[in-house]
């Protein structure tokens, strides 16, 4: 069985010019990264102004298992199904970080016969966003800290700075440090750490910009520090958004690629859904839309994050509808809910999917009855499903009033993702009553009690002191109207990783709440969550090595 790489290096790409043109692009409006990728002018939005916008499907998923879901490779082979059905569709995926690429988690495009490609350029630097993003975001820390340096004139509380140096690479080395140590000459020391890029707010801010005007006015917006009086230090009186917004002037452009069958597929902006947003940038979806009859999308990690994210920020902020939602599941990883050990997931275990099932059945009532979207049941077919199983997936989705599609396309591609296809039409056709889980006008608590009684299914939420005094602050700031942007384990409805399943009776503990003013949300830390991941025993980088001809091998 040839593995992910290996079937994307056999792959006979098309010249990139090929694909825009499928998609309706003209050459004018690309800026080639050599002949399979390209940069897309931002122009193409007001170009295509007085074309009507087609049809957004969100691909999500239950939450997440060492016997994996699949949420990529179903949305590349869904869209693949629906051109082999005569539609016109775009892509529009996020970006790979390098940190779970050389971690545990792997790459992010896709697998088997539905991936994106070239798989190589996009797991690694691809076209140099995020070292973008890493500079600008590091740029702006060594201003902060030249800025107290130089005399401190906006009276900077050095205990009280909230801006973090970041790097894309998971380094559990790099949380806590301290810096500014040797002399007068080499800074002010004080406690420090770094994020991972993907955590980075300029990542955030990118990925929820309309122009690159509105990107440097977001980045001015960003909160530094705080001074000796509690007044928000922030990277306008820096005087630092105009040069960030320099080195972003590339990277806010949207990238193009293509299936291993020829969709045009947009990659742009990568923020993790357990630390951040967790969605590509909404102007990559906003041109997806403009150049498609149908725009498939995905959102990270479970339904209780990137999907809860993607509704209630992006979708909010950005101005978007979906259309209908598809929920990825294996049975693998249900009968892993349901209490199944890992080695015994390849063995028929009704017992066991049934106890699973619920997350399942969860995320769904989620996604029709808290956001009034249609949907539909992705099963992610294993060559070890039998029958029984697939049939009590169906029986207990139905019992929702929601349809069971099998997708077969890590196997087969587009063929394997037909019947998907069908159902996703048809679901598009029908009417959607979208509504968000929270007002904007609540207060923080009650928009924090709302998510997590409403799609958590929990008993509620307990802010500890500091939490507390964050949020009647940020609320005394003029930050109490905006949304939330959880940050919590992604393995569970809970933010305790161990409860598998559909937990209740649960409370989420909020510890650290911030503001993410330029992005325009909240972040609220929950549980351990840690916003610079480590490697693991053995680190996917171990495998990964090139050959003399410059052919990489070991990605996944």
């Amino acid at each position: 069985m040839k593995t992910d790489i290996e079937i994307a290096q056999a792959c006979q790409m098309k010249h990139i010019l090929d694909i825009a043109a499928t998609a309706g692009v003209e050459e004018a409006s690309l800026e080639y990264y050599g002949r399979y990728k390209a940069k897309l002018d931002t122009r193409l939005l007001s170009e295509h102004a007085d074309r009507p916008d087609g049809k957004l499907v969100l691909v999500t998923a239950i939450n997440p298992t060492p016997a994996g879901e699949g949420k990529t490779t179903t949305t590349v082979g869904l869209a693949d199904g629906m051109r082999r059905l005569g539609k016109k569709v775009m892509v529009a995926l996020r970006e790979p970080s390098l940190g779970p690429v050389f971690g545990v988690k792997g790459g992010a495009a896709g697998g088997g016969y539905a991936q994106v490609v070239p798989m190589e350029d996009i797991n690694l630097h691809f076209t140099g966003d995020f070292h973008a993003i890493g500079a600008a975001n590091n740029l702006l820390a060594a201003m902060l800290d030249n800025h107290i340096q130089q005399g401190n004139a906006l009276d900077i509380d050095v205990k009280r700075i909230v801006w973090k140096r970041c790097v894309d690479m998971n380094d559990r080395q790099l949380r806590s440090i301290v810096d500014g140590l040797g002399g007068r000459m080499q800074g002010v020391p004080r406690e420090d750490g770094f994020d991972i890029t993907v955590a980075s707010e300029v990542m955030a801010v990118l990925c929820l910009s309309d122009s690159l005007m509105d990107l440097k006015a977001r980045l001015g917006r960003m909160v530094v520090a705080y001074s000796r009086s509690g007044k928000p230090v922030t990277a306008h009186d820096l005087k630092a958004e105009g040069a960030m917004a320099a080195l972003l002037k590339d990277a806010i452009k949207p990238n193009l690629v293509q299936t291993l069958e020829g969709t045009p597929a947009i990659v742009h902006g990568g923020p993790f859904a357990n630390i951040a947003h967790g969605c590509n940038s909404a102007m990559a979806t906003r041109m997806a839309l403009r150049l498609g009859d149908y725009a498939i999308t995905e959102a990270g990690f479970g339904a209780d994050l990137g999907a809860e994210k993607f509704l209630d920020i992006k979708c909010r902020l950005a101005g978007l509808t979906p259309a209908a939602v598809v929920v990825v599941a294996t049975v693998r990883a249900l009968k892993h809910h349901g209490g199944a050990a890992k080695a015994e997931l390849s063995q028929e275990n009704l017992a066991a999917l049934e106890a699973g099932m619920p997350n399942l059945l969860r995320h769904v009532e989620n996604i029709t009855q808290v956001y009034g979207l249609p949907c539909v049941v992705a099963i992610n077919r294993f060559p070890t499903d039998t029958e029984a199983e697939l049939r009590l997936v169906e029986d207990r989705c139905r019992a929702l009033g929601v349809n069971v599609a099998l997708s077969e396309v890590w196997a087969k591609g587009g063929k394997g993702g037909e019947a998907l296809a069908r159902e996703v039409i048809r679901l598009c056709e029908t009417p959607a009553h979208f509504r968000f889980s929270y007002d904007l006008e609540q207060p923080i608590e009650q928009k924090l009690e709302a998510i997590v009684k409403k799609v958590y299914h929990g008993a509620g939420v307990d802010l500890t002191p500091a939490a507390r005094k964050q949020a009647a602050e940020l609320t005394a700031l003029g930050f109490g109207g905006l949304p939330i942007c959880m940050a919590k384990t992604q393995y569970s409805f809970s933010d305790d990783a161990s409860l598998l399943g559909a937990p209740d009776s649960f409370r989420v503990t909020v510890r650290n709440l911030k503001v993410s003013a330029g992005a325009g949300f909240l972040v609220a830390l929950t549980g351990d969550i840690m916003t610079m991941p480590g490697l693991p025993k053995v680190p996917a980088a171990e495998t990964v090595d090139v050959d003399a001809d410059g052919r990489i091998t070991g990605l996944f």
